[in-house]
């Protein structure tokens, strides 16, 4: 179990950064929250919305990124197999009008 989550992590680490990055980001949201609802006063709770608030919406804009960059790597592989696999067919097609027998032709004769 520990080996197949290794081996996920290892190939997937962009996904298991992202991860990590939202939970980061919301522990960071909350942790400015609590700070700005203990204070009544505008002066004492910019400093958390200029501190927690943005580190907290970069983390999760940076898991964002990170998720769709694996998405796309992943549409983009998925591509490069379907097109080695047309390369393929069209490699095996074109090989096989030598062996295989002309079409017969029409009984019907062309208009001249």
């Amino acid at each position: 179990m520990m080996r197949q989550l290794g081996r996920w992590v290892h190939h997937q680490w962009d996904r298991t950064l992202a991860i990590v990055l939202v939970a980061a980001g919301l522990v960071v949201i909350y942790l400015g929250w609590r700070g700005v609802s203990g204070h009544l006063l505008p002066s004492e709770q910019i400093p958390y919305l200029a501190s927690d608030a943005v580190l907290g919406l970069f983390f999760l804009g940076t898991a964002a990124t990170l998720w769709l960059s694996a998405d796309m790597r992943d549409e983009w592989r998925k591509l490069d197999m379907v097109v080695e696999e047309l390369r393929t067919a069209n490699e095996l097609h074109s090989a096989e009008p030598a062996t295989r027998p002309a079409p017969a032709r029409s009984a019907r004769r062309q208009p001249k």
